[in-house]
């Protein structure tokens, strides 16, 4: 089973290894197996797997849209629940979801990071 979450902040293309580089060093610190990464000029990613084998993916897809990923190892199938907790964000119907629409000064700017 997997799970996305969709980040609705602009993250600049000159910011975008700057951002995946900050997400890998958190995931290598909590111990999480970097498994490859895709350095493509269009759609960057990362993938990492977790001690108890969940596989976790950062990904840059069209117009910048940053998406996170995380699949279980093995489930069961069976309903799933709705979410106990309230988004910090808007909450976008599935398949509504903007591009990117939420600027940041520091991850929206149009220079490299210092």
């Amino acid at each position: 089973m997997t799970r996305r979450r969709t980040v609705t902040t602009i993250v600049s293309e000159q910011r975008w290894g700057s951002f995946l580089g900050v997400i890998e060093r958190s995931w290598r610190k909590s111990g999480y197996e970097i498994t490859g990464t895709n350095p493509s000029r269009e759609m960057p990613s990362v993938f990492a797997r977790t001690p108890d084998r969940f596989d976790l993916t950062v990904e840059v897809g069209y117009k910048g849209q940053v998406f996170f990923d995380v699949t279980t190892p093995c489930v069961d199938e069976s309903e799933v629940a709705e979410s106990t907790t309230r988004p910090n964000g808007p909450a976008h119907p599935l398949g509504k979801i903007p591009t990117p629409n939420v600027r940041s000064d520091f991850w929206s700017a149009a220079t490299p990071a210092p």
